[in-house]
């Protein structure tokens, strides 16, 4: 199967191809959909080196490592088919500026209770599990926002350079974060609530934004029309789930805090380069991305990035070499941001716009049970095994999960291009 066909009207790929980033830049609606993503990453990375910091500080153990990332999915599963149908039908605008300041809030809390030293570990947990309440609303509400403010011939692009904005905040936002953190907890904490703060008053600004598409009433087939239409397609069926099984197996994330103390022996600021490294490779892969078409056997490649994204986390979870680490991280994340820009490309460019929010937020779910469920059962396994066994074992299933979706779903491996 190929995505290739363009719309009525729109220009061909190969025209005007070398002026489409400019574009891009040129749509003030986009600078500042970028501005709220950069802002969003900045403050959700540096947040996550100082709570991670702080949980490991308080009590050494590798099953509340892997609590954080519980406690972040969780809100996820109760939320996800509201989350769709209220981004359909209300404006999606407010809904992201309403989710930055609450985040904000909760960093701030905190801060008061690391400044007033009567914070505890639950509610360390507590506060994270609001976070991810706040963040399962607005993460698929942004996807479904974006194709509403760019051009469909130049979605993959303006996909890719969103995901280049992203990574470069999380190139930064580790490090930073880890830096003030050494300095003072309650000083990175404070310029985490200043990003969120900024970013809600950059998507205050972004016009044209979709308001109220469906006005349908809500019946159980419409509130799980999600689930229905990723079922039906089983090109975006294929991708999402093979992201789900691929990283929720291979992710590492929530074991850097052992890597860093235990195996390579860093401090806090080698924890911050450690967490920065995997965004570095994504953020080369998404400029690639966002000036280069995936014309040619784009299924093909998106299977060989997630085996070369197992490799490598079997390469880093037997390093004990600082450097070999980061470049496993590096390669990590270059080879997860092609799987990203594929599966995103492919939910908005097959999802019509009344359904967008339903199916990102359902798309959402897959992400946060690779991400956050993957950090619960990477801290389990590691709490069990020990953090090198849980790498290894991890990494090889993720090679086995490739290669088994390669022969599961025919259709994906079949696309040949994510030109709009």
């Amino acid at each position: 199967m190929s995505v290739t066909t363009a719309p009525s009207g729109a220009t061909p790929p190969e025209e005007g191809q070398q002026t489409q980033p400019h574009r891009l830049l040129r749509n003030s609606n986009f600078v500042l959909f970028g501005i709220v993503r950069v802002a969003s990453a900045l403050a959700f990375q540096g947040a996550s080196v100082a709570i991670g910091w702080m949980v490991y500080e308080k009590t050494g153990s590798a099953y509340d490592l892997g609590l954080v990332g519980l406690f972040q999915f969780l809100p996820m599963i109760v939320m996800t088919f509201i989350v769709g149908n209220v981004a359909d039908r209300y404006h999606r605008g407010r809904i992201v500026f309403w989710c930055q300041l609450a985040q904000a809030a909760i960093l701030a809390f905190l801060l008061a209770g690391l400044h007033g030293a009567w914070l505890s570990v639950n509610m360390i947990f507590g506060a994270v599990a609001v976070l991810g309440a706040a963040r399962s609303f607005q993460q698929p509400t942004m996807s479904a926002l974006l194709p509403s403010i760019v051009p469909t011939a130049i979605l993959q692009r303006a996909v890719a350079a969103s995901s280049s904005f992203m990574q470069t905040a999380t190139i930064i936002g580790p490090s930073l974060g880890g830096a003030l953190y050494a300095i003072s907890p309650d000083l990175s904490l404070g310029l985490c609530a200043v990003f969120l703060v900024a970013g809600a008053v950059s998507v205050a600004f972004i016009k044209g934004q979709h308001t109220v598409a469906n006005k349908a009433p809500v019946t159980l087939a419409s509130f799980f029309g999600g689930v229905s239409f990723i079922r039906r397609h089983p090109v975006i069926l294929g991708t999402i789930s093979l992201d789900l099984f691929a990283v929720l197996l291979g992710g590492v994330t929530a074991l850097l805090p052992i890597f860093a103390s235990d195996i390579l022996h860093t401090g806090a600021w080698g924890l911050g380069m450690l967490r920065s490294a995997p965004a570095l490779g994504a953020l080369s892969m998404s400029l690639v991305l966002a000036r280069v078409s995936l014309d040619k056997g784009a299924g093909y490649k998106m299977f060989a990035a997630v085996l070369l994204f197992g490799i490598a986390t079997v390469v880093f979870s037997l390093s004990t070499n600082l450097t070999l680490s980061l470049f496993c991280l590096f390669v990590l994340g270059a080879a997860d941001n092609v799987s990203v820009v594929v599966r995103s490309s492919l939910v908005q460019l097959q999802t019509p716009d009344d359904m967008r929010g339903r199916v990102n937020a359902v798309n959402f779910l897959f992400i946060g049970a690779s991400n956050q469920l993957g950090e619960f059962e990477s801290g389990m396994m590691a709490g069990l095994l020990g953090a090198v066994p849980s790498g290894v074992i991890g990494g090889i299933g993720t090679i086995v999960v490739a290669l088994l979706w390669m022969r599961l779903f025919p259709q994906l491996r079949r696309v040949e291009s994510l030109s709009g």
